[in-house]
């Protein structure tokens, strides 16, 4: 699906997000590095993101491997890592072995 008309900074961050390969995990602060905006930014456009683009959003966690979503979305945001091998300690995602690093330019 082509990403719809939104701000730039958006659809870099869509961008980086569908280069997170299944298996791999990335922070907040990594998606924010490649797509050149603020962590909270990611935020704001996995948030705002229309269903139709199917990112895996599930793939994209706080600094240190915390999951920040809340209740349900939570939940379903563990259980879909653990479906792709992640492991956790406590509730906190291992990123040791599984954290993906953007390209230098996306």
């Amino acid at each position: 699906m082509a990403e719809p008309s939104e701000p730039s900074w958006a659809s870099r961050v869509w961008r980086a997000v569908r280069r997170v390969p299944q298996g791999r995990i990335a922070t907040y602060g990594d998606i924010a590095e490649a797509a050149d905006c603020s962590p909270r930014m990611v935020g704001r456009a996995l948030r705002q993101a229309p269903k139709g683009l199917r990112l895996p959003w599930h793939r994209i966690v706080a600094a240190g491997g915390r999951i920040a979503l809340p209740g349900e979305a939570g939940l379903e945001q563990r259980l879909r890592l653990e479906a792709e091998g992640a492991r956790f300690r406590g509730r906190r995602v291992s990123l040791e072995g599984c954290r993906w690093s953007p390209p230098t330019s996306l």
